[in-house]
């Protein structure tokens, strides 16, 4: 379990390191998009249709693989 909690930190530090990298850049055609679970229902808010559809497919994968971690305990 510790390692789990260790390697959600260093990926939300390595996100923060790219939003910061993205902000520091200067592009005009930059795309953001940010995604989660409530409940059990995945969201999704971006400024492209297409990073919208992998936000989407990307939250569903970390549903399942909730359900999948709880099934198994």
């Amino acid at each position: 379990m510790k390692k789990l909690v260790i390697i959600g930190i260093a990926v939300l530090f390595i996100g923060l390191f790219l939003i910061i990298l993205s902000f520091l850049s200067d592009s005009e055609n930059s795309k953001f998009a940010v995604g989660g679970i409530i409940g059990f229902i995945p969201f999704g808010l971006a400024n492209d249709k297409n990073l919208l559809w992998f936000v989407f497919g990307m939250s569903f994968l970390v549903f399942l693989s909730w359900l999948m971690l709880y099934w198994v305990r």
